[in-house]
């Protein structure tokens, strides 16, 4: 058994960094899995970024997140989901604050979400 000892300045101990997500094995599998997430914060109006939607809803990594993550985006952008609204610093554990694209969903987006509670 090993003791823990206390923080010495007063300071409350650190989280520790979160487990990564294992990274789906495919694309198309992986896109499936995480696009309705995507699309539903398109829909809700708010400015997000890619890694709080993510990070909210535990999704898994893509095959290649250097460039699976931006695909996302880009293909959300040219569906008609989201615009650019921006930037800020990123929340992500491994990036170091980092300045990083903000996502908002247009409203197309929007009024798609309005007509599919009103058939609801």
């Amino acid at each position: 058994m090993t003791a823990v000892q206390p923080a010495l300045d007063g300071m409350p101990e650190p989280d520790p960094k979160p487990a990564p997500r294992p990274p789906s094995e495919d694309y198309e599998t992986w896109l499936e899995a995480v696009w309705p997430k995507y699309v539903q914060a398109a829909e809700s109006g708010r400015t997000f970024t890619c890694f709080e939607i993510a990070d909210a809803h535990q999704l898994p990594d893509p095959p290649n997140p250097q460039a699976h993550w931006g695909r996302l985006m880009t293909l959300l952008k040219d569906e008609g989901y989201v615009r650019t609204a921006g930037w800020a610093c990123t929340n992500r554990p491994t990036a170091h604050h980092s300045g990083v694209r903000t996502w908002k969903g247009t409203p197309a987006a929007q009024r798609r979400a309005g007509r599919r509670e009103q058939a609801a």
